[in-house]
């Protein structure tokens, strides 16, 4: 069949969204179209930097700051330590970190060695972790010690070779550490003789061992990282990302964000497992010998006194955090010293916006928050609002090679400027695929008509007459609480394989500090009634299944849901009389 040839004329309202309009925004801040991206290992970036500023701090910790130098010592040790325990080229080794000195130390140190990163939430569930482990195929586990007992208890089932246990004083200087040490509360037991556990100062240790290479040289389209997102239906998928997706990250980053120079400092509080917080907090001023402030647990009591020690050139965050940031008390100099604001993870509105603009403004900043759009499938953040874009629903302009187009949802068709459509992104910070799942992967990566090969992102949205992108809404049912992704469908199939229930539906509701938090409609089968006994039972088995933060707030039971006129059920129906409450 003979492709159709258009032979509309191109008008304002018709031309096609390919004409990539948003490049007179890079004229105007002199961003180039087009970039070079070195075929290299994400190590390999980090060297480089350690090369040119070997005595510019490349983090702290409570206070500890290390230099590049010595960071780049540690990452060789911890990958001599791997090396000694039996990782091989093409190992998956699980990291299940907060931000600390060892989990970012661990993320180079596998990459060195040429194995990749597992990167799992220490809050997961027993189920989840056990399922990531397996999916990964990973032998070896790096754990913080508050979640050792889930995952020493998976070392059977998941075949676990070695368990590396961290504690949070690790990363501190030794006078620090010992004081921790006596005013930690929670002491962790580890077993006594079970030789597959190794603390992380006997891991170090023991890379004196050996003395053999372990450095291996690996290129751009070798696999590096392993994410997880919920794909198209809900259910965790493992994105596997490549040297050159993190790289390309991290230099698109530094290109659209001019404040992003060696010696500035970033708060770095959006976790590493998360694709937002390893590409844009850590990756990317590592690549550019900035300072990372690693923040292992975001809290809002002590956000202020974190503002003031740190004080940082450039925060990036979810909106709750700007949330929390503008409830904070601080001095009409505290953040002076703030010269770039980065929001992404989540819809920010033209409120918070405006209130987070004043915040600054009146606290002796001169930035003004950006906004940035992306997913794990496309490495992190794949658009940025230019400075001073300030138009609501705006996610701004794609980054330096990556093309965008808005296509008919369930097609490849494109559609005129202004109408809203899938978005679909091509370009190097598209994902490798999904891990293990063929048939998932050409769900959303597909070739086009042009030849070039497109993420279907499942999100929609339309190009602006200003030559912008703009967001609209998300063709999958997602609830997004503290920048966290949670997929009700997931919760849904967990829910509905309890022997009381006929059916249900999760929502998003309101939540003052969240965003949203997911809600539970539940309606029984015949013979069973609601009570505390069932509602318990539920709760339990979700607790077995999914992390802390997915757990919904709230049960409700009803003897039917609403639905839709071809009989599905109407969760936009359940979301307005939530909002009515």
């Amino acid at each position: 069949m003979k492709k159709k040839v258009s032979t509309a004329k191109k008008t304002a309202k018709t031309v096609k969204t390919s004409g990539k309009p948003w490049l007179r925004y890079y004229k105007e801040d002199g961003i180039p179209e087009k970039l070079e991206f070195p075929d290299c290992s994400i190590v390999d970036m980090i060297i480089q930097t350690a090369e040119k500023y070997p005595d510019n701090v490349a983090y702290s910790y409570y206070g500890h700051k290390v230099t590049y130098k010595n960071f780049v010592r540690k990452i060789e040790k911890a990958a001599r330590a791997l090396k000694n325990y039996g990782v091989k080229e093409g190992d998956k080794v699980t990291i299940c970190m907060p931000n600390t000195p060892e989990g970012i130390t661990m993320v180079y140190a596998v990459n060195m060695v040429g194995a990749v990163c597992n990167m799992v939430h220490p809050l997961s569930s027993e189920k989840e972790l056990e399922y990531y482990i397996k999916v990964a195929e990973s032998k070896y586990v790096m754990v913080i010690d508050a979640v050792f007992d889930k995952i020493y208890r998976l070392r059977d089932t998941a075949g676990l070779e070695r368990i590396i246990v961290v504690r949070p004083s690790d990363g501190l200087g030794f006078l620090k550490q010992k004081l921790y040490r006596l005013l930690h509360v929670k002491k962790v037991r580890l077993p006594m003789n079970d030789g597959r556990v190794v603390l992380w100062e006997d891991f170090i240790a023991n890379s004196y061992f050996y003395q053999g290479s372990y450095h291996e040289d690996r290129g751009g389209a070798d696999p590096a990282i392993i994410m997880y997102s919920g794909g198209t239906t809900g259910a965790p998928k493992a994105v596997m990302l490549s040297n050159l997706n993190i790289n390309a990250e991290s230099i698109c980053d530094a290109t659209m964000i001019r404040q992003i120079v060696p010696g500035a400092n970033v708060l770095s509080i959006l976790p590493l497992f998360h694709c937002f917080g390893l590409g844009v907090c850590i990756h990317t001023p590592l690549c550019k010998g900035m300072e990372c402030n690693l923040i292992p647990a975001f809290s809002h009591k002590l956000f202020a006194d974190i503002l003031r020690k740190n004080t940082p050139s450039f925060i990036v965050g979810v909106p709750t955090l700007f949330e929390a940031l503008i409830n904070t008390k601080l001095g009409p100099n505290d953040l002076e010293s703030v010269t770039a604001v980065i929001c992404g993870g989540d819809t920010l509105n033209s409120t918070l916006r405006d209130k987070v603009n004043e915040f600054l403004a009146a606290h002796g900043s001169k930035a003004k928050i950006r906004v940035g759009y992306g997913l794990t499938e496309g490495s992190g953040a794949v658009c940025l609002s230019p400075e001073n874009a300030f138009k609501d629903g705006i996610i701004g302009a794609p980054m330096p090679n990556m093309d965008f187009k808005i296509v008919k949802p369930g097609t490849k068709k494109e559609i005129k400027n202004g109408e809203d459509g899938e978005i679909c992104i091509s370009g190097p910070l598209v994902m490798m695929g999904y891990l293990g799942d063929e048939e998932e992967t050409k769900k959303v990566i597909k070739v086009h008509d042009d030849g070039k090969v497109w993420l279907h992102t499942g999100d929609i949205g339309h190009l602006g007459d200003d030559g912008l992108i703009y967001f609209g809404q998300r063709l999958k049912r997602i609830i997004i609480s503290s920048g966290y992704n949670i997929y009700p469908t997931h919760l849904e199939s967990i829910i509905n394989s309890h022997e009381a229930v006929e059916t249900s539906i999760v929502i998003g509701i309101d939540h003052p500090h969240k965003g949203q938090v997911p809600k539970a409609f539940i309606v029984l089968k015949e013979g069973y009634k609601p009570g505390k006994r069932i509602e318990k039972e539920i709760r339990e088995l979700l607790s077995r299944n999914i992390p802390v933060y997915a757990m919904p707030t709230a049960y409700e039971f009803r003897d039917e849901l609403p639905k839709t006129l071809v009989g599905k059920v109407a969760f936009k129906k359940l979301e307005a009389e939530e909002k009515q409450k």
